[in-house]
């Protein structure tokens, strides 16, 4: 049955309405990535400028403006929250996942769909994600669209597509999909299809709606906004990195095996079953997800500069793979099956993550219990997965329990723990301090990874310190009455060097952050 039905939709529904949207609220910004898209769109409401980004009163050529102009929207509906910050990158991530439910019913059967959508809503990294203040999901919903759009046959809507992702994202708006969907026909034989595909049309209707804002920064800005934007943000990233400790061909394997879970220790067993077990129609589908995930993969393994967030885009491809292969099995169920590659795949993930829970509550002591709570049920409900498939051989209810997992890790992860650890990882709780005991009229100077968190929080730009550059050594060299904000690491390397003069003061030290004062 290839038919939409409505308490899928109802269910699926409010299960990603409840994933997502649960407590994206209630976690101050995280530092540094989050406060930038929050107070560049901050900015572009209070100066009137919807053109060209800026931040700390300076333009700011790092992205398109889609999510900016989101963001924007979303604070003039509810205000400069941390819930309007990250309300559109959640809209779009519950976008996706119903728009995977009706694209993959439509291509393979209901129950591939409902299960599809039902993995990417319950698996860490999409959820994650989804409620960040980021552009990654807003990529993700139009870059998804674009290959599912092909996938129908929907070429206009592929391009439209395209270009609106062009425009979250930069040229990756086109290059993904194009390249996907190339590499698709070429692998199948099928290069004819590109003649139906309305090329030339359809790169027109793209550039129609990519091109203007990126005309209209060209006659502004001229060629600082090329160099900056398409040489630096684009190509500089690819081949050089910006973070060298994370040059390594293996980076994104743990990123991919904690991202999927609970479903990660199905993954092996669907890819196999997709090759081995799918009808002929089925097959020659499921090989445009193959296609999908392994040119992500592939790309960001070369790809120089590394981030966990990259990867996103393999995650619906993975979700529909591993839906497809439930389907199947629940189709040519037998009582006498037996599913010991399910049980053993997600049996040794459920017991790594459940002890990985346990083992990190002792490096943050103020989540302690809450992580040791969850890696009890996870081992809890792990059991009951793999009892549920020996003993009752009941694929769907061990399906739900997997859902069940990361609905419990979501909720505990934002309810419990995050909260609890957010200084860490925010000047949210600093800014007040810096507000409630600080002369404005002094100036400050600030750690680079803590300025756009310290900017929204508390309007004040302070003076940018580089880490490891001598920025703060110099900064405390001239002796003139300031403030630092800084991270702990950079100051007890400052320490070490005895290069702290005697005349600066511990403010106030939340969490490895440091507010000083030098008089």
């Amino acid at each position: 049955m290839k038919q939409i039905e409505k308490n899928s939709l109802l269910v699926i529904g409010g299960l990603v309405l409840f994933t997502i949207m649960f407590g994206i609220g209630g976690v101050p910004l995280l530092d540094p990535d989050e406060p930038v898209y929050a107070e560049t769109a901050r900015e572009m409401i209070e100066t009137g400028d919807f053109l060209s980004p800026r931040i700390f009163g300076h333009y700011w050529y790092d992205k398109p403006p889609m999510y900016y102009w989101l963001v924007a929207f979303s604070q003039m509906l509810f205000g400069y929250t941390e819930f309007a910050a990250r309300f559109p990158a959640s809209l779009m991530a519950c976008g996706t996942v119903m728009m995977l439910y009706v694209s993959v019913t439509r291509t393979f059967n209901e129950k591939a769909g409902f299960w599809s959508a039902i993995i990417l809503t319950t698996c860490v990294q999409f959820f994650y994600m989804g409620k960040a203040a980021v552009t990654d999901t807003t990529l993700l919903f139009f870059m998804t669209g674009a290959v599912l759009a092909f996938s129908h046959k929907r070429y206009w809507l592929m391009y439209a597509c395209m270009a609106l992702a062009t425009v979250t994202k930069g040229p990756i708006g086109i290059v993904f999909p194009g390249t996907i969907i190339f590499l698709y026909l070429l692998i199948t034989g099928q290069l004819r299809e590109i003649l139906r595909m309305h090329v030339v049309r359809g790169l027109l209707l793209y550039f129609l709606i990519a091109s203007p804002w990126y005309y209209a920064m060209y006659t502004v800005h001229g060629m600082d906004f090329i160099n900056t934007f398409l040489g630096f943000h684009n190509v500089t990233r690819f081949t050089t990195p910006e973070h060298a400790n994370r040059v390594t061909f293996w980076y994104y394997f743990p990123v991919v095996i904690l991202g999927m879970f609970p479903w990660t220790g199905m993954l092996v067993q669907a890819v196999r079953a997709s090759i081995s077990e799918s009808r002929i129609d089925d097959m020659r589908q499921l090989l445009l997800f193959h296609v999908w995930w392994v040119f992500v993969f592939i790309f960001f393994t070369i790809c120089q500069t590394k981030l966990v967030s990259y990867i996103l885009p393999m995650f619906p491809p993975l979700a529909v793979i591993i839906g497809w292969n439930i389907s199947r099995m629940i189709a040519k169920m037998r009582h006498n099956t037996t599913f010991y590659s399910w049980m053993g795949g997600s049996g040794f993930m459920f017991l790594l993550l459940g002890i990985g829970w346990m083992v990190g509550s002792q490096y943050l002591p103020e989540a302690a219990f809450s992580l040791i709570m969850l890696g009890v049920m996870t081992l809890i409900l792990g059991a009951a997965v793999c009892f549920t498939l020996w003993y009752y051989r009941d694929i769907q209810m061990a399906a739900w329990l997997h859902a069940l997992i990361g609905v419990v890790t979501m909720c505990v992860a934002f309810a419990f723990v995050l909260p609890v650890i957010a200084d860490r990882f925010s000047v949210k709780t600093m800014s007040s301090v810096y507000e409630e005991q600080c002369d404005k009229d002094v100036p400050i100077y600030v750690d680079k990874f803590l300025r756009p968190g310290f900017m929204y929080y508390s309007r004040t730009a302070g003076v940018e310190m580089i880490p490891q550059t001598g920025a703060l050594p110099e900064a405390l060299r001239n002796g003139q009455h300031k403030y630092i904000l800084v991270r702990g690491l950079e100051y007890r390397r400052v320490q070490k060097t005895k290069q702290v003069p005697t005349n600066v003061e511990t403010i106030k030290e939340i969490s490895d952050i440091y507010l000083l004062e030098q008089k």
